[in-house]
């Protein structure tokens, strides 16, 4: 990438605005510290236009909102721009929360109990009918802890979809699992390392940006842990998770481990796990930043020389001849 020129894209318009430029912040850092020529480029309608104008060869996604859910990667393999994290199909499959469920119950990788509300579907407590409580209840394509709220009645289930609602058009209902989070960061398909979450409740988006949140190594045998590990990443090959992602686990106290999300375009910014997962894994910021930018691509239908497709395009079919009529 040496030599290259690098645009840091920020911004977006949803919730996790302040998250997405927070991360920005720190990769533009990182990037200028290593001796990248970098830029920040902010997510809104002319983002078409600042790209030509900013003539980036490659384009760092910081974004965790409703842009990144693949619009923007579309717009940049448009443009045939390598670009960091999952594919513009990858992006949207990786969003929606019941998808994935539903592949990873396909391939037998054990996740929590849901069901999916939908806007105007009707009665909420009908539909819920004996799923039971706890339970938390969350958008079905939302990210950063975004809308997410534990619900332990019938009361509290109404409020926490409605709540959900304003984020999405579904809501994703899951039944409540007691235990010790784990999140995983997988690099290129291989665990890069390991955090345990601790939070005085659910981690949401106010406890993560309130300091809330405790990290630290997880407390597990040796063995537990190459299991751990080895569930997340058959869980992100599951979706086809390319460059960095993370998977979160929850083990319960009978020894379950079931996974909670796989979010395939985690922040790295100063609230974020990653950053920690990395510092345990042997890597400062700039070493995390340095390896995902290595894995920027673009899908191989793309990675054709723009010239030559418009030779293709461009150049007029031959003529019929005669006796190609006959």
């Amino acid at each position: 990438m040496r030599g290259q020129r690098i645009g840091v894209l920020v911004g977006g318009d949803g919730p996790d605005r302040a998250a997405s430029l927070a991360t920005g912040e720190a990769v533009l850092g990182a990037l200028r510290a290593s001796g990248h020529e970098a830029c920040v480029l902010h997510v809104d309608r002319d983002l078409d236009l600042a790209l030509r104008q900013a003539a980036i060869d490659v384009a760092f996604i910081a974004l965790h909102g409703p842009a990144a859910r693949g619009a923007l990667q579309g717009l940049l393999e448009s443009c045939g721009v390598p670009h960091t994290g999952p594919s513009l199909a990858m992006a949207s499959l990786a969003s929606d929360k019941w998808r994935v469920k539903e592949l990873l119950r396909l391939h037998n990788i054990p996740s929590a109990a849901a069901y999916c509300h939908a806007r105007g579907q009707g009665s909420v407590s009908r539909q819920h009918g004996a799923f039971g409580f706890p339970c938390v209840v969350k958008p079905r394509s939302g990210s950063s802890g975004v809308g997410i709220a534990r619900a332990d009645d019938r009361a509290a289930l109404e409020s926490a979809i409605e709540s959900a609602l304003r984020f999405d058009d579904d809501a994703l209902v899951e039944r409540f699992l007691e235990g010790v989070e784990i999140q995983v960061a997988i690099l290129d398909g291989e665990a890069l390392g390991a955090v345990e979450v601790r939070a005085p409740g659910l981690v949401d988006y106010q406890a993560r940006f309130a300091g809330r949140v405790e990290l630290r190594a997880p407390r597990l045998s040796a063995e537990r842990l190459r299991g751990v590990l080895a569930l997340a990443c058959r869980a992100s090959r599951v979706i086809g998770c390319e460059g960095l992602a993370r998977v979160d686990l929850i083990l319960t106290a009978r020894g379950v481990e079931s996974v909670l999300e796989i979010d395939a375009t985690p922040e790295v910014g100063p609230a974020a796990t990653l950053p920690s997962i990395a510092e345990l894994a042997g890597l400062d910021l700039s070493d995390l930043v340095e390896r995902i930018l290595d894995s920027a691509r673009l899908p191989a239908a793309r990675r054709r020389d723009r010239r030559e497709l418009d030779r293709v395009w461009l150049t007029p079919a031959p003529r019929a001849s005669a006796a190609d009529t006959h």
